[in-house]
């Protein structure tokens, strides 16, 4: 809260200098200057290749612009995977369905349900590891379907009854893709999920459909919903516990910011070496619905 308190007491004395001084007043603050750090969001599907996308953190009063989000990308990174007996070297790539468009990606190592995988990074003269697990993938959905919102002509959620295992700690990532609208799976909002409150029970639950980068501003009427025509493709994935913490607190970030009542709390990185981010092994189970009355 310290950090809120400052930027309160600074209002309130810029408000009684605008009240009580007539002149103009140049004020000047000073902003301690941002440790740059390497920022890394990457992942390993059961069967499929690992992608790493690597970053510099972003100054909190920086301009974001073209040009400062094309200096923030990491492109002289060394970046390897390892199961314990492969070494796979991920490659360089370029493609605009992603965001950044530059990311690395593998050719050798698919995921596999149970196996450990082992991240290296050297990049802006570190060394940066991680692990994770691929996980069995959480195959008890039920059923999937979708449903039109009250008040909307034809636009709606995707709903699904998921069963949960009787054991407990398990911990879920959802996404969805529209097929011939989405280029890529994006992330629901509010898409991590842990048993706690419902371990071995069958429970209901709705959809709304994340923001892509690429996607739909918030002014959009069709923002967060799907529509009458629609088919998607719902990606139901397991993640381990270090891969949960992460995203838990990035999107408890992410959905608070700008919100002065909200206490600021800290993401948690399985990242070691002094970077930030995750790296994530999903396991993936898939169901497609159409959207129709």
């Amino acid at each position: 809260m310290r950090k809120i308190d400052n930027i309160f007491t600074l209002i309130f004395v810029m408000f009684s200098l605008f009240i009580f001084d007539s002149c103009e007043k140049n004020i000047t603050v000073d902003v301690p200057e941002s440790e740059e750090k390497v920022v890394v969001e990457g992942s390993i599907d059961l069967n499929g290749y690992a992608m790493v996308f690597l970053t510099k953190n972003l100054p909190y009063f920086g301009v974001i612009d073209s040009t400062m989000i094309y200096n923030l990308i990491i492109q002289d990174a060394t970046v390897v995977v390892s199961d314990g007996i492969i070494n796979d070297t991920l490659q360089k790539t370029f493609n605009m369905n992603y965001f950044p468009p530059i990311y690395y990606i593998g050719n050798k190592i698919k995921g596999e349900v149970g196996k450990r995988y082992f991240l290296t990074i050297n990049a802006m003269g570190k060394t940066f590891t991680s692990e994770t697990t691929i996980l069995p993938p959480p195959i008890l959905i039920d059923s999937v379907w979708f449903k039109v919102e009250q008040n909307q002509d034809s636009l709606g959620y995707v709903w699904s009854i998921f069963n949960d295992p009787p054991e407990p700690g398990n911990f879920y990532r959802l996404f969805t893709k529209r097929i011939s609208k989405d280029s890529v799976f994006c992330p629901i909002f509010f898409s991590i999920y842990d048993d706690k409150y419902f371990n071995g029970q069958q429970f209901q639950f709705s959809m709304m459909r994340g923001a892509s980068s690429l996607g739909l501003s918030e002014e959009d009427p069709e923002f967060g919903f799907y529509k009458i025509g629609d088919t998607v493709i719902v990606k139901y994935c397991s993640v381990d516990k270090p891969s949960y913490d992460f995203w838990r607190t990035a999107e408890g970030e992410m959905y608070s910011s700008g919100n002065p009542f909200m206490t600021p709390s800290q993401i948690v990185t399985n990242i070691v070496g002094g970077g930030l981010g995750v790296w994530t092994g999903y396991g993936v189970f898939t169901d497609t619905v159409i959207c129709k009355y």
